[in-house]
């Protein structure tokens, strides 16, 4: 009865992702390849099949299989996160927000800056 209930938690989990990263080819602010990756680590339990049509898929297959396999991240999507995760500071900058959320803010896209430079390029 385990098995069973996590094996549906792991395909709940797989196809909230995939609906994210649908999500995410139409709005420029939400990330798509991360939530496929996502959903290709849930459907491993999941639903094997559903895990190898991501991974078949010519548009983001490619992406999934480097991450599974190496880490690595393209360089042009490198610059591209960086350049979208500092874009999204400006606004703040703007709205006069407190120091303390800045500050926040300031680190936790380090953080993610730091994480994203550190993988190897695909």
């Amino acid at each position: 009865m385990t098995d069973r209930i996590v094996k549906y938690i792991h395909l709940t989990l797989g196809a909230l992702c995939v609906a994210l990263g649908v999500i995410g080819v139409f709005l420029p602010v939400m990330p798509t390849t991360i939530f496929l990756i996502l959903a290709a680590f849930f459907f491993t339990k999941g639903s094997p099949r559903l895990r190898q049509m991501l991974l078949d898929n010519a548009r983001f297959g490619p992406s999934i299989q480097n991450w599974e396999e190496t880490g690595a991240i393209p360089r042009r999507i490198k610059l591209l996160s960086i350049t979208m995760m500092m874009s999204s500071f400006i606004p703040t900058l703007l709205l006069r927000v407190p120091p303390l959320y800045l500050g926040l803010q300031a680190v936790l896209i380090g953080i993610g800056a730091l994480y994203i430079l550190t993988r190897p390029d695909a």
